[in-house]
């Protein structure tokens, strides 16, 4: 791939994926480094005519009334950086990592945040080089922004705190620059509080959970199909007239992916008469359920693009004369996380509604009280073997923690910083919260693909439609027909891992 060129402007949520998962290199783009330089030149004349700016000459937080003065101001850079490296638990991956890097730097080439154009580059070549910081998931509150987790990314710029490797292993920061050549920043005025201020941590796992929950939807279309297909369902609810009588867009789009994925189907012409008009609602009503993901997931990304694309430390710098050193320093709030957090959430609500509807359609392919003639718990020799008597059991277990998962983290605060912080989003607490709910959810459709592919191979010599058997086969080159008991928690493995790749979304293509 070529080199991505940041601006802080036009950064797409697929280059995020580019750079945090296949190492596409990024670089400052020459206009965004002009605007970049711009700025700075205004936080230096502050500097240089010693007037009072918010994190430039004063302390931060509660401690803004503080003035500081020569010499502290450098200190001050490196006294925020490691105060504010408190992150406890769990790291986040190398790809979250990596995207909340790029992130940082996109936002701060938009030309708002007074640092200096070498700070900007110094993130790209950690990116280009792999040099990941070590960077623990908790300790976020979501305002002032990700202070915790973004200043450990800025703990390692300077040449402190750890880095980590692909293999999770963990190396002093000095140590990884130098290997890679790479000279540790000596930040200056205002440049740590323009790092370590901002919504990336949470954007970042935000952004990586979204791109997944795409691929999710599309591929639960798919085994939607399946399952109707499998259970005998009537394709007469994914009528277009019904749609258009309710055009939300992801419902059309889901009805319009059923459609295709029955048309031509053997075994739905051989129940065409059958003289049942209607399925249960885990059938019925999957363009509505999957629909309404669908929108909620467009919903989230435009939040997510705008945020992506923003300014979200304090104080801005806005230019005044750009030929002259002027222009105004202004406190605000936009590293506040609420606008995430709440796309975050929504997020987490409606794929704990995707996986539901999966364990339902789960259920009635084995329950025999429901499963259209299909042998009980798809058991070969049902008794001597159980079958899917215990996968139906792991889904609705992953549902169950999907809505204790999807409480919203946005709606609680806590008050932060001696009061001057007292209402803050819990933004990257919905982050980690989604992370759990898309592996979840993942989970419960591998269960859903093999359970389906066992119910359709019972009803051979039928084959189901062209875009079906493409699904199927994805399925059954990774996970073979269960013809007696077996172990299958590594066959929801591959099955998972398949799903993410969009190898089974690929039928509706």
């Amino acid at each position: 791939m070529n080199a991505l060129h940041i601006n802080g402007n036009d950064l797409s949520l697929a280059a995020v994926r580019e750079v945090a998962a296949e190492r596409r290199a990024v670089l400052l783009s020459p206009d965004a480094r002009e605007a970049v330089g711009r700025a700075r030149a205004v936080v230096d004349a502050l500097v240089a005519g010693n007037k009072l700016a918010y994190a430039i000459t004063t302390g931060v937080g509660k401690l803004s009334d503080v003035r500081i003065v020569g010499d502290q101001i450098r200190e001050l850079q490196v006294n925020l950086v490691r105060s504010h490296s408190v992150g406890v638990g769990e790291p986040l991956s190398i790809a979250e990592t990596r995207a909340m890097m790029l992130l940082r730097a996109n936002s701060l080439s938009k030309g708002y945040s007074g640092v200096r154009p070498i700070v900007v580059d110094t993130i790209c070549e950690m990116l280009n080089r792999g040099v990941t910081p070590y960077v623990p998931s908790q300790g976020s509150v979501g305002a002032s922004g990700d202070l915790a987790p973004l200043a450990h990314l800025a703990l390692a710029l300077i040449g402190e705190g750890e880095c980590v490797d692909e293999k999770g292993t963990r190396a002093p920061s000095a140590e990884a620059l130098k290997r890679t050549q790479i000279k540790p920043l000596v930040l200056q005025a205002k440049e740590a509080v323009s790092l370590i201020n901002g919504t990336q941590a949470m954007l970042g796992v935000g952004t990586l959970a979204l791109l997944a929950a795409e691929t999710l939807v599309d591929s639960a279309d798919v085994l939607g199909g399946l399952c109707c297909d499998a259970l005998k369902g009537t394709d007469a609810a994914f009528d277009e007239r019904i749609h258009k009588a309710r055009p939300h867009n992801g419902q059309m789009k889901t009805a319009s992916n059923l459609r295709h994925m029955l048309e031509g189907s053997q075994i739905r012409e051989s129940h065409r008469e059958c003289g049942r008009v209607q399925d249960a609602y885990s059938l019925r009503c999957i363009p509505q359920v999957h629909g309404a993901v669908r929108d909620t997931l467009a919903h989230c990304r435009e939040v997510l693009e705008i945020e992506a694309n923003s300014a979200v430390d304090n104080p801005l710098v806005f230019i005044g004369d750009p030929k002259k050193a002027e222009g105004d320093v202004i406190s605000g709030g936009n590293f506040h996380g609420e606008p995430v957090a709440f796309a975050l959430d929504f997020l987490a609500i409606a794929l704990s509604a995707l996986a539901g509807i999966s364990e339902r359609r789960i259920e009635r392919l084995v329950n025999p009280a429901l499963s259209e003639g299909l042998p009980p718990f798809l058991a070969p020799g049902a008794g001597l073997n159980s079958g899917f008597m215990m996968p139906q059991v792991t889904a609705a277990a992953l549902v169950s923690e999907n809505k204790v998962l999807s409480h919203p983290a946005s709606v609680d605060s806590i008050t932060t910083s001696g009061n001057k912080e007292d209402y803050v989003s819990m933004g990257m607490t919905a982050a980690i919260k989604l992370k759990r709910i898309v592996e979840n959810t993942r989970n419960v459709l591998a269960i859903e693909a093999m359970a389906v592919a066992q119910a359709l191979d019972f009803l051979a010599p039928l084959k189901t439609s062209k875009r079906g058997q493409a699904a199927l086969a994805a399925i059954r080159a990774v996970c073979p027909t269960m013809e007696k008991d077996r172990v299958m928690y590594k066959d929801f493995a591959r099955l998972a891992e398949l799903i993410a790749s969009g190898r089974v979304a690929e039928a509706l293509r």
